[in-house]
């Protein structure tokens, strides 16, 4: 069988070891501190009879589940692996320190990936001496329940591994995106940052009210984009297609853009906006709506699942 190392046991690191282990793969599971890697286990224990209800995974929950071994030491969990999925904290250093004990503790042809949402792999992988097998597999979180992986190579990253782990994403059922060269926040959070960009201007400005500005993107553009991506949407917006769009529209968009400025997150700003969320959703129950959050996920995901992209 073969074997994935995933190191982290956090919320991104227990996804992973789902996506890697239904797919049918062996996970080895290891933490720097144990007590976040029974968390783990309890966590997709508790996961794997939702998922198998709603038709994500094929296997009977138990036979999925021991396909995760918890293991204590970081060199036992890449021991015979083809590939590590690394989820360690967002900080430079760190990961810095991390990659150079796994270049030594794994084979030099075992593809380092790291999940990191923002930090570039040559950031933290250019004085390696196997550097040519590391790259960024940024995952959407939760990843087993949105399927979207960015990968993102470092400047030395070999064309091979890029392709390797394309297809490995696949068979384990993610959809790979590829990012062509490094720059921050890879792609998907460029997009996401563009649209926060503008949504925190319309409120800054007063323009609209958090909750209505929520309900712009849930009930409109969202509905959308959930089986559709924005130049899709644009090409089927517009009688003669994209380039239809673009001749109507491209000045508007234009004027918008002129009009755009930068804008800080000042204290006041997040303060305000803050407690319009708490208003909402006190803080106590920001859990139990994550929990809600996933189940919609999958519901969304299993209804997907079922109908073709075809028209």
């Amino acid at each position: 069988m073969t074997k994935i190392a995933v190191i982290g046991a956090g919320l991104i690191g227990r996804s992973w070891a789902i996506v890697f282990a239904r797919a049918g793969f062996q996970v080895n599971l290891w933490d720097h501190f144990p007590r976040q890697t029974s968390a783990a286990m309890g966590f997709i224990a508790e996961r794997l009879p939702e998922l198998r209800l709603a038709g994500l995974i094929q296997d009977e929950p138990d036979a999925v589940l021991a396909r995760i071994v918890p293991l204590p030491s970081m060199w036992e969990a890449v021991k015979d692996v083809v590939h590590v999925q690394e989820n360690g904290p967002e900080q430079v250093g760190v990961k810095q320190a991390l990659y150079a004990e796994l270049d030594r503790a794994a084979a030099p042809d075992v593809v380092l990936a790291s999940s990191t949402s923002g930090i570039p792999a040559s950031a933290f992988t250019e004085n390696l001496k196997y550097r040519n097998r590391c790259l960024v597999a940024h995952p959407v979180n939760p990843p087993y329940l949105v399927p979207l992986v960015e990968l993102c190579p470092a400047p030395w990253t070999d064309a091979a591994v890029v392709e390797r782990t394309r297809a490995l994403m696949e068979q384990a059922g993610q959809v790979p995106a590829t990012v062509k060269k490094e720059m921050d926040g890879f792609a998907l959070n460029r997009l996401q940052g563009a649209l926060l960009a503008e949504a925190f201007r319309l409120l800054a400005d007063d323009v609209i009210s958090p909750a209505d500005l929520d309900a712009l993107v849930k009930h409109g553009l969202g509905l959308r984009w959930s089986f559709m991506g924005p130049l899709e949407t644009i090409d089927l917006n517009a009688p003669g297609g994209l380039k239809d769009y673009c001749d109507r529209y491209g000045p508007l968009y234009a004027k918008m853009q002129e009009q755009a400025k930068p804008l800080e997150w000042d204290e006041t700003l997040v303060n305000r906006l803050n407690e319009a969320r708490r208003e909402e959703l006190p803080l106590n129950m920001v859990a139990v709506r994550q929990e809600w959050r996933d189940r919609r996920l999958m519901a969304l995901l299993a209804h997907k699942a079922g109908q073709t992209d075809r028209a």
